[in-house]
């Protein structure tokens, strides 16, 4: 059977159309084990799986104050996720008939502070991740470097990538991003892919999948890839193909520049975005500590569908991946 041992638990809710998830309270030590009551045989291993029902017996430690479980039952929890970063794992359950109240049972012990925990803060709160509208290359994405091609992922400081003109470019910082699709609004969220010459020129040579804030250079305007999309070569990704999570990556230069993504022109971070949204943060603030604001390139900017010029959305709806 699935088990999982855990350490701590609390209590989440969502508030309104928050994007995140409020803390009802701090992680309380409570150590038990999680079992679905099921086994995998045929897979040679056992898993958490959408379905699988857990049920947990209360009077909890006095400790422990669960306000939306009356102390002294039994209620049955759904699975509804497993949420990784780099501090500790997190199994998510929920209440059966209610999606905004639910459980992060998580392997931290009772050192764990406040600021270590999942981000699960109420939009509303002047430090609320907007991690979903990060532009970022999804994993996997080619970047045109001196020595050919190379995946995003693998990129670190100080490599030398190639701007949009062939020159040689250091990557000052390579910022990451875990994003968790339970948490965000799917629309919003989804990423767009280019299918292979969907931008013209045979542009990008190969499919392309950025979040939909990212911008990509077409006939001199920088456009943001949910801008774009057209319904045939240009689409939203459905989050089903992307997993219960997925990784994100931008690269920063010293400027704001135009790079070669898949072939494709795309810009590199411009810190109208904050860093803060990284889950790597804390490696730029050691290497870079405050830096000056850095300075745009000076590119009209279409940020929506109505904003891109006539002649882009002419050139990209005409196509497709056999153009």
């Amino acid at each position: 059977m699935a088990t999982w041992d855990y350490l701590s638990i609390i209590e989440y809710e969502r508030t309104g159309q928050s994007f995140n998830f409020k803390n009802s309270g701090n992680f309380v030590d409570y150590s038990g084990t999680l079992d679905d009551g099921q086994s995998a045989p045929t897979l040679g291993y056992d898993t958490f799986e959408d379905g699988d029902t857990f049920d947990i017996t209360t009077p909890m430690p006095s400790t422990v104050t669960l306000v939306n479980i009356p102390q002294a039952s039994s209620v049955t929890l759904t699975y509804v996720g497993t949420y990784v970063t780099d501090v500790a794992t997190y199994v998510i359950l929920g209440l059966p008939g209610n999606p905004d109240i639910g459980f992060f049972f998580g392997q931290v012990d009772s050192t764990t502070a406040n600021d270590d925990l999942p981000n699960i803060v109420n939009e509303n709160d002047p430090e609320f991740d907007n991690g979903e509208f990060t532009p970022c290359f999804v994993q996997g994405t080619l970047i045109a470097t001196p020595c050919g091609d190379r995946k995003v992922e693998t990129l670190k400081t100080g490599d030398l990538i190639l701007n949009a003109v062939g020159v040689p470019i250091r990557v000052k910082w390579v910022g990451r991003k875990t994003i968790l699709p339970l948490f965000r609004p799917a629309e919003r969220l989804m990423p767009v892919r280019f299918a292979a010459g969907s931008l013209g020129d045979g542009l990008p040579h190969a499919d392309l999948t950025v979040t939909a804030d990212h911008a990509m250079l077409v006939d001199g305007v920088l456009c943001n890839a949910g801008a774009l999309v057209n319904g045939s070569s240009i689409m939203r990704v459905p989050l089903a193909e992307m997993g219960e999570r997925f990784t994100v990556y931008h690269i920063e230069t010293e400027a704001h520049e135009i790079i070669l993504a898949n072939g494709a022109p795309a810009e590199t971070f411009i810190d109208n975005v904050s860093r803060r949204v990284f889950d790597n943060f804390a490696e730029f603030e050691a290497m870079y500590g405050d830096v000056p604001e850095m300075e745009e390139l000076p590119l009209p900017r279409a940020m929506s569908a109505r904003q891109v010029p006539a002649g882009v959305r002419r050139k990209t709806v005409s196509r497709g991946r056999l153009a």
